[in-house]
């Protein structure tokens, strides 16, 4: 299997570079795969920011450090646990309906007719979805951090009343440049899989609309598993890189 992404993936490359670019169709699945995903990312993404500064702030108080509380949230969000959990929650979305669509197209074989009919299926089909995955996924993440930044500092004042300038000032001075690259370069990648992974699934369908079945199922779970790898790679080439 991974054998067979590489190899779809090497496709994508060969077809990516080369007209006709289908630009109207990038637009039309940025807006289907990643707008109509926004109202799951606004829920999650405030939510971490506010369950992560209510678990936290016990044990900064603890160790004496509640006036750090903020800055910590704010680290936590923007290097990890914003791109990664956004990546993931894209994935359980848009990699499954992505397996689904396109393994549905290959087994009542409308992807045979389309080469048929002299239209280049991969460019059309798979290259385009690719794309918008990869665009729109740093997007919905920076959407993400800051819902979350708003949810940390809704937990942060509801405890210590702490102001919104103040609650800014800490975060700003907590976070830099370099901390917030790292963390949405990697979601460019994290979009790269989540649409190789689910049109490698559904285009290769077989065996009916079980293979569908499959296709969808088997799209979430490898495009995860490869988020959280390549998180833990690229997150090691970060450290090396800014230690």
């Amino acid at each position: 299997m991974v054998g067979g992404i590489f190899m779809f993936s090497l496709d994508f490359f060969k077809n990516v570079f080369f007209p006709p670019y289908e630009f109207a169709e990038i637009k039309k699945h940025m807006d289907e795969l990643g707008v109509k995903t926004l109202p799951i990312i606004s829920v999650t993404g405030f939510i971490i920011g506010l369950v992560l500064a209510m678990q936290s702030e016990p044990v900064m108080i603890r160790f004496g450090a509640g006036s750090f509380l903020p800055g910590m949230v704010a680290l936590s969000v923007v290097r990890e646990l914003g791109p990664v959990i956004t990546a993931l929650i894209f994935a359980g979305r848009v990699s499954s309906g992505i397996g689904a669509e396109l393994g549905s197209m290959r087994v009542t074989e409308q992807i045979d007719a389309m080469e048929v009919s002299a239209i280049h299926p991969f460019k059309f089909l798979v290259v385009t979805r690719v794309l918008a995955c990869t665009l729109i996924l740093p997007m919905l993440t920076v959407y993400a951090i800051f819902l979350a930044l708003l949810g940390g500092f809704l937990a942060i004042f509801l405890s210590q009343n702490i102001s919104l300038q103040l609650y800014i000032n800490a975060v700003v001075h907590s976070v830099e440049f370099v901390d917030l690259i790292p963390g949405i370069v990697k979601t460019f990648f994290f979009g790269f899989i989540v649409g190789i992974v689910g049109s490698y699934k559904g285009y290769n369908a077989d065996n009916g609309t079980v293979g569908v079945g499959r296709a969808s199922t088997s799209s979430v779970v490898v495009s995860s598993l490869l988020i959280l790898v390549f998180d833990m790679v690229l997150g090691k080439i970060t450290v090396s890189l800014w230690s």
